[in-house]
């Protein structure tokens, strides 16, 4: 659908006034609000991760298009919810404890809104026992920790060992990122999954828990 293609290209340059007036429009001609969010604002961002991956595009950019996605998911949020669109999973997520970077968490966060996660900020600097009491508090299926400090990525580990201290480890999956963290050292620390960028985290953490939830993980 054009429409959708449309809405798609101006995300991608981060126009927040079109893209929430193309979706406005989109409604209005009665698109599935599915369909607006799935082909028109993840595929988008998708894209654009796929851009920045290769250099094609840098951090400012991502960022204003990730703006462009937040004001577009406002408009979204009331018809989704009306339509009863079940959430995918829930996940809590975070800047560990010494840690105040929130540009990468808050770019997880907004994917996996997209996603049709139902998530939890809890913002920078937090301590390693506030991750795990919110997600029993909530009952989630993800614990989602980022740092960007080679100083404060340690506490990573914390969080491992203290599920395992509480006997959760196995309740729930532990995604893991920001710049210092690398895949070797989420297996390292016991880790479920590591993700290089925001952009395919969402996409992680949806196939995590539907094969959580089918008995595979």
């Amino acid at each position: 659908m054009e429409l959708i293609q449309e809405i798609n290209e101006y995300l991608q340059l981060g126009k927040a006034k079109m893209v929430k007036a193309l979706i406005r429009q989109a409604l209005a001609e009665n698109i599935d609000p599915k369909v607006i969010l799935e082909e028109g604002l993840l595929a988008g961002m998708m894209e654009l991760g796929l851009k920045f991956k290769h250099n094609k595009v840098f951090v400012a950019e991502v960022l204003v298009a990730a703006s462009a996605m937040h004001a577009g998911m406002k408009e979204l949020e009331p018809r989704l919810a009306a339509a009863g669109a079940e959430p995918v999973g829930k996940a809590v997520v975070g800047t560990v404890f010494g840690d105040l970077h929130d540009i990468g968490k808050n770019l997880v966060i907004m994917m996996l809104k997209g996603a049709a996660f139902e998530t939890y900020d809890l913002g920078v600097d937090v301590e390693t026992s506030v991750f795990i009491d919110k997600a029993e508090e909530i009952g989630a299926d993800i614990i989602c920790m980022s740092a960007l400090l080679t100083t404060t990525m340690i506490r990573m580990e914390e969080c491992t060992a203290e599920l395992e201290r509480r006997g959760l480890r196995d309740k729930y999956i532990l995604m893991v990122g920001g710049a210092p963290v690398t895949e070797s050292f989420a297996g390292k620390i016991g880790a479920d999954f590591y993700t290089s960028n925001a952009m395919n985290a969402a996409e992680v953490a949806r196939e995590a828990v539907f094969n959580k939830k089918k008995g595979q993980r």
